[in-house]
């Protein structure tokens, strides 16, 4: 799939919602989000994000998708100056909705075709596709495992390359409100005998711990939340961490969120 057609099909996928018939469209959800943090590596230290988030689900699956526009601070990055942007785009099939069956065996509630366009500034692009599963794991919101094929583009190309991406939601009362904790773990096993092996097996764990002030206030539950963001990143980027350029990353950052 080329660069064009994936951004139509994100266009259109985005955009489909109104146009759909109440009984293909269930729900939607968007967000924006500010983190301030410090030491980051490969890029510079101190960052400033703003991120808008889009979740749906409709007759045949559900979409995610993500665009954060990064501000470093006044710094300079040395390949994309003082700002960047990066995003993706998932959507999934569920084969449970196409075929109006319940694929329900164990934990497992549904099985789905899962596919993520990554993207960001310069020659910065993957595929992924793989299995889904949606899982039923007690106190959890709900618990999703994707197991994709990695194909990324650009400078540190890498082909049949495996990543396994669970994400979660979990809440817990806390007095009058709630805190949830919620995020995602991209783990890329190792592939480092691949054919280009220019993209190196990594690790990536992202949990957000945001208290709803939103209820706690009675402006409303589930849109205003504040908390902070985790962000560790083994191997950042796929570039292997050496004494000479360190990539392992651990960071914690100020997080505000509210949902529209």
């Amino acid at each position: 799939m080329n660069r064009t057609c994936t951004r139509l099909l994100l266009a259109s996928l985005l955009t489909s919602g109104p146009v759909m018939a109440d009984d293909l469209f269930q729900w939607q959800n968007n967000s924006l989000t500010y983190l301030y943090g410090k030491d980051f590596q490969v890029n510079p230290r101190i960052q400033q994000t703003v991120t808008f988030e889009h979740a749906d689900a409709w007759k045949y699956g559900d979409n995610f998708f993500f665009l954060d526009r990064i501000f470093y601070n006044g710094k300079e990055d040395s390949q994309s100056g003082p700002n960047t942007y990066y995003g993706e785009f998932s959507p999934r099939l569920s084969f449970g909705k196409i075929f109006d069956r319940k694929l329900e065996v164990g934990p497992i509630k549904d099985v789905l075709l899962a596919m993520t366009y990554e993207f960001g500034e310069g020659d910065n692009e993957s595929y992924l596709i793989g299995p889904g599963f949606d899982l039923a794991i007690p106190g959890f919101d709900y618990f999703q495992l994707n197991f994709y094929n990695r194909h990324t583009e650009g400078p540190r190309a890498g082909d049949n390359v495996w990543q396994i991406t669970p994400t979660w939601a979990y809440t817990l009362p806390v007095g009058s409100s709630d805190i949830l904790i919620d995020g995602f773990i991209d783990w890329v096993v190792d592939n480092d005998s691949n054919a280009k092996g220019t993209y190196h097996a990594n690790l990536h764990i992202n949990p957000q711990i945001k208290y709803d002030l939103g209820k706690a206030l009675n402006l409303g539950a589930k849109q205003l939340y504040v908390g902070v963001e985790y962000d560790y990143w083994k191997n950042k980027y796929g570039i292997e961490d050496s004494e000479g350029f360190k990539t392992n990353q651990s960071n914690t950052s100020f997080l505000l969120k509210y949902h529209f």
